[in-house]
């Protein structure tokens, strides 16, 4: 008799697996929505599907009367836009700051205890300091995910680094390799793809701080639109963006493991656990 944890679902065991879950919640969703909506028509916690694909037709296909805007894709690219900048930002600090600190004592004894006071500090609560500092406009939204995620990614990079094995960096040396070629040909091969790891990881928090800095001062994007329709209770809007925004995160967190599935085939090779 076979143990619980030694059974492995085969590809489309994983898939059915993986949707059971979902199909779940929206079992119970359409349960507890039909229930309120019998109770009361005008009901608008729990709105129907029908709703809600209605409240999404609008703003997908109808232009805005004040703007001329189509808000779903309008609200999409404003807020992937700022995402992009702020993620592409914080991994190139991450890079270059965390192999910097991880491989050279002298960056070590000088940022290692900054960066590690920078990641405790709550960037929500320098968001009005953002604001008064860099104004209302996008570089301040930026700045809050740089400033949310970049010293996380860094302390992870550092940490990557000094857990190469000494005897790669002694070799390297005896050979002749300059601290530059060190890094391009010995530590950046290997850090490269717990760089992906990390953004990755990062995604959720990069997601909320976009989300809290559109929602106090933004004039579109996908948090704006949450935080401005929640005043009239319209959650056949609410609750269609808060499913795009899930969807958009789930792409990128799957484009970036395929991204270091195909770059970076040999890592995670040997992990019976790397398919996750």
């Amino acid at each position: 008799m076979k143990r619980l944890i030694n059974l492995h679902p085969d590809r489309g065991g994983r898939l059915w697996l993986g949707l059971l879950p979902f199909v779940l919640a929206l079992i119970a969703y359409l349960i507890a929505s039909a229930a309120r909506l019998a109770d009361n028509p005008s009901d608008k916690l729990l709105p129907s599907l029908a709703s809600m694909g209605a409240a999404i037709y609008q703003m997908v296909f109808i232009p805005d009367i004040r703007s001329g805007n189509l808000l779903w894709w309008a609200d999409t690219a404003a807020s992937l836009i700022r995402l992009g900048w702020g993620l592409g930002i914080s991994a190139a600090l991450g890079l270059i700051v965390g192999i910097g600190v991880g491989i050279t004592p002298l960056f070590r004894a000088g940022l290692s205890p900054f960066v590690a006071g920078l990641s405790l500090i709550p960037p929500m609560a320098i968001l009005p300091i953002l604001f008064i500092v860099f104004g209302l406009g996008e570089l301040s939204k930026v700045v809050l995910i740089v400033f949310g995620i970049a010293p996380v990614i860094i302390r992870d990079i550092q940490q990557r680094v000094e857990e190469l094995p000494t005897e790669q960096i002694v070799r390297a040396q005896t050979l002749g390799a300059s601290t530059p070629s060190l890094v391009l040909r010995v530590v950046l091969p290997q850090v490269l793809p717990r760089l992906v790891d990390a953004l990755r990881l990062s995604l959720g928090a990069a997601w909320l701080f976009l989300i809290a800095a559109e929602a106090i001062a933004a004039t579109e994007g996908l948090g704006y639109r949450i935080f401005l329709v929640r005043r009239y209770l319209a959650m056949d809007v609410i609750l269609p963006y808060v499913l795009w925004i899930t969807l958009l995160a789930f792409a990128m967190d799957w484009i970036l493991r395929m991204l270091s599935r195909r770059a970076f085939p040999w890592f995670g090779a040997g992990s019976a656990r790397g398919t996750a």
